[in-house]
Order: C-alpha cells, then structure tokens, then sequence
C-alpha cells in the first residue's frame, strides 16, 4: 500500500481508538500471512526472472514499508532469499520513513551508488533523499503523480533490465 500500517489504519479507522487499531491490524496481518504462506497471491509478472538477472550483477535488497513477519512470509514462500541478501523493513527505524531506512540499508552494506524500484512517492524520495536513481514501477499502488517524481518509469519489472 505504500505507507507503514500504522497510517493506513489511522486512514481506515480515523474515528477508532488506538487499541482497536492495534488489533485490527493484529487480525489483518496474521490472515494476510497466512494467504501468502498458502500462495493465494503470486508475484508481478518477470520478477524472478529479473531479480535472477539483476542478482548475477548487482547486490539486491528489499527495503519495505511492510513488516518485518509479512516480508518473511513473502521471501519464503517465494524462495527469493536465492536473489535478495537482506530484507529490511520499516520497523527497524524509529522514525518511520524510507528515507531512513535507506540510508541505513545503504550504511550497512556500503552503498555509492544504485536504484531504489518502488512504486510510492516514499520510494521515489527514498532514493532522491539518499542520493540514488529512482525508478517508479507501475503497478497497483501507484500513482501517476507520484511517478512523475522518479528517474525513470517502467510498466513491467523485466524493463528494468534495460535501465542497469
């Protein structure tokens, strides 16, 4: 969805208290797992086959909005630990933004230079924020405003072939 739980709950639920919040969020997400666990979901169209390129060249990590135990849920089911060396979710930076979360991921493993691929205008700052090239992907989530902000836009994952 392109922001942290927390806000899509304060979104959905503006008039309900934290509590129920929490909860509600407790019940989503275990489901939520659970249906990924069961691949009643499947990944975007060339994703393997492209992280599978990019990993030959390139160092991949995962840097998320999403929790710690639905990215988990996510890299196993899918087995895509074979392509990605870490995974890193906004739930490790106290204050909430990508951004931060980039720069740390970046921090850890000693980045210059690379891509932020995301399809939120969190991403797209992320990498602008972070001194990086940002590419908007053109899915679900995103927002053509919000794309208008990257570097490049690809409308399938295996265009970003030819960006590297």
């Amino acid at each position: 969805m392109g922001v942290p739980l927390p806000v899509v709950w304060e979104t959905l639920c503006p008039n309900h208290s934290l509590e129920i919040r929490v909860k509600s969020n407790e019940i989503f997400h275990k489901k939520l797992i659970e249906l990924i666990q069961a691949q009643k979901g499947a990944l975007y169209a060339d994703v393997e086959r492209t992280l599978n390129e990019l990993s030959k060249k390139y160092p991949l990590f995962i840097s998320s909005n999403g929790q710690i135990e639905y990215l988990q849920a996510i890299v196993e089911t899918y087995n895509l630990d074979r392509f990605i060396q870490n995974t890193y979710s906004i739930q490790l930076i106290k204050s909430g933004h990508k951004s931060d979360l980039v720069q740390m991921v970046k921090s850890k493993n000693q980045i210059g230079k690379g891509y932020v691929v995301g399809d939120r205008s969190s991403d797209i700052t992320a990498a602008k924020d972070n001194e990086l090239i940002a590419v908007g992907v053109n899915f679900d989530f995103a927002q053509e405003d919000e794309l208008k902000q990257a570097d490049f836009v690809v409308n399938n994952f295996k265009e970003i072939l030819e960006l590297v």
